[in-house]
């Protein structure tokens, strides 16, 4: 098999000798895992709802070998492409989710969804890498630019954003975008007491949430005094403690004949009962690796867009991971949001490969002629 030589002056000779290969590996183990937990969980979940055993297998193949692709090509393009790229895909994903309150498809009560022959897309996903990428482009400029108006423009798209996501209702992200562009906000160098009242107005958010979502406050309640109905948290609780430390072996596990959401939300618990506490701290421990080398390498960039964009792609990653694990684990409420990589679902998998692609893109080690 040949070689990349450092000599190697192609697109891919350089791509391969500036890329972050230690994060590209761990992207690829994650990547791994998912198809490992998706032959797990998924055939069990499918004779559940009367499809065939290798319905959710086909398809999550292909989604786990396009988010490869799409990590590796975006990758490969310039700081420049990369905000045009974000950009484009905010604009787009802006006006689908739009169209999701007109033609979107109604699942458990939130209309988050456009259905396509075969699959069905939740346009919002692409909103947290793009929107990260253009927020870190429109606060940078307007530093470096005093009469353009970054910040105002910014504040708009952020303000859209967040009027979506609450009527479709999708709490669980827009609770993610507020976090990430409030620490995008505080590294760009906004003082520290606006900054301060901004948590303050997502404290007043998480109240009013509360307040007008049911939902939401019978998922804190239940999580406060473990009253109610905790099915779903008690299930997966009891999966990890069956599991043991190193698991009951692969395909003995019973958690994901009885969670509905085992392929998805749940899938960590279906990891723990079958593969042990061990792999799941494997899989902790790499998501955490990759959070940590991502911020290292933001530490030496000169270039302020590519640090306010790399943390956060960075933050958004990390959060998200965190807020599946420890809800299945029951350290903070419930919340239906994916395992990066890992969980079932196309839309989720191809716009956190899309946010990857956009990181291992700016970290690279650039030559003058490939920065922009």
């Amino acid at each position: 098999m040949p070689t990349l030589s450092r000599a190697d002056n192609s697109l891919l000779g350089r791509w391969w000798w500036t890329v972050d290969r230690w994060t590209l590996g761990a992207i690829g183990v994650l990547i791994g895992f998912g198809y490992i937990m998706m032959l797990a969980a998924t055939p069990a979940v499918a004779e559940r709802i009367g499809s065939t055993r290798d319905s959710f297998i086909i398809k999550q193949v292909f989604f786990l070998a396009l988010a490869g692709a799409v990590v590796v090509g975006v990758s490969l393009l310039s700081p420049r492409n990369i905000k045009r790229l974000a950009i484009a895909g905010c604009i787009a994903a802006l006006f689908l989710t739009m169209a999701t309150m007109v033609v979107g498809t109604e699942i458990k009560g939130a209309r988050r969804w456009i259905s396509l022959p075969g699959m069905t897309i939740q346009p919002s996903e692409f909103l947290k890498p793009c929107f990260a990428v253009v927020a870190a482009w429109l606060i940078a400029e307007g530093r470096r630019t005093p009469r353009f108006p970054g910040m105002i423009i910014a504040f708009t798209i952020f303000a859209m954003i967040l009027g979506l996501l609450k009527s479709q209702p999708d709490i669980g992200m827009l609770a993610v975008i507020v976090v990430v562009f409030l620490t995008q906000l505080y590294i760009g160098g906004m003082h520290l007491i606006l900054v301060g009242a901004g948590a303050g107005l997502v404290v007043g958010g998480a109240v009013a949430a509360y307040t007008m979502f049911a939902h939401v406050r019978s998922r804190i309640e239940r999580f406060w005094d473990g009253t109610g109905d905790n099915y779903q948290v008690t299930t997966a609780l009891e999966a990890f403690g069956n599991g043991g430390l190193m698991g009951r072996g692969p395909g003995e596990g019973r958690v994901k004949d009885v969670l509905p959401d085992a392929h998805a939300d749940f899938v960590y618990a279906v990891m723990g009962e079958e593969f042990g506490m061990l792999i799941c701290l494997v899989i902790l421990l790499i998501f955490a690796f990759v959070v940590l080398r991502g911020l290292l390498a933001l530490l030496k960039e000169p270039d302020i867009f590519v640090v306010l964009a790399g943390t956060g792609l960075v933050a958004g990653f990390g959060l998200q991971a965190f807020v599946n694990m420890a809800s299945t684990l029951n350290l903070i409420p419930t919340k239906g949001m994916t395992l990066p990589f890992i969980s079932y679902g196309g839309s989720s998998v191809i716009a956190i490969a899309l946010g990857m692609g956009m990181l291992l893109a700016l970290t690279r080690r650039r030559h003058r002629e490939d920065e922009g």
